[in-house]
């Protein structure tokens, strides 16, 4: 059973995702939060495998919450799920410790499979959301610095950037002329070697140290 949180300030939504969500066998709604400081309490004290976020909020916003119990608890996957789509509420939700990135207008089955995805460790973003954060990642280089701080080849540092710009691993490895073996070795040297989570980190990371 995946313990879920619902933390937004809109209570017809909140109530009504939490009624969606509940006839789910696999998903008990263990919480519901209108502000972020609510949030941050029950997740002390109900410890939720996965938390829903909005990011507006009042007393405390989303941003803050996420912060705090990803530093708290980080095994307790944060899934952002809001109206807003700017670019800066996404790269600080994501480098605040949010999983996913997901908006309101979402249908409820991604939702739900979000959810089963977050609770597993795996990282989702909306369509719009991924095309806005792979977007910003073209036409740049990794600065010096991160080359020699990466410790990462050429040939990984070129999978490292495709990754960056949302290109999946049958697609790095036309483009790169290997086999989806080796491509997918690559990516797990990449992740380890950089201490990462995930493809969406991968990308946070690459966003981090590139240079125009």
């Amino acid at each position: 059973m995946i313990r879920v949180l619902l933390v937004d300030d809109q209570d017809i939504f909140r109530q009504g995702l939490a009624a969606l969500l509940s006839i789910r066998e696999d998903i008990e709604v263990v919480g519901q939060a209108c502000n972020g400081q609510e949030a941050i309490a029950f997740a002390a004290e109900r410890q939720p495998d996965v938390v829903l976020m909005d990011v507006r909020m009042p007393i405390c916003d989303g941003l803050t919450a996420t912060h705090e119990i990803h530093q708290r608890y980080p095994w307790i996957q944060i899934v952002v799920l809001t109206t807003f789509d700017d670019d800066e509420y996404i790269w600080q939700s994501l480098q605040s410790g949010a999983i996913g990135y997901l908006l309101k207008r979402t249908p409820t089955d991604q939702v739900v499979s979000t959810i089963r995805s977050a609770y597993l460790g795996y990282s989702q973003l909306s369509p719009t959301i991924a095309s806005k954060v792979f977007n910003q990642l073209t036409s740049k280089q990794f600065s010096s610095e991160a080359i020699e701080q990466s410790q990462l080849s050429k040939r990984e540092l070129e999978v490292l950037m495709l990754i960056g710009q949302g290109k999946n691993n049958q697609e790095i490895a036309e483009m790169l002329h290997l086999s989806d073996g080796t491509v997918r070795n690559y990516v797990t040297r990449i992740l380890s070697q950089l201490n990462l989570r995930d493809r969406v980190q991968a990308v946070l990371w690459a966003q981090q140290h590139l240079t125009d």
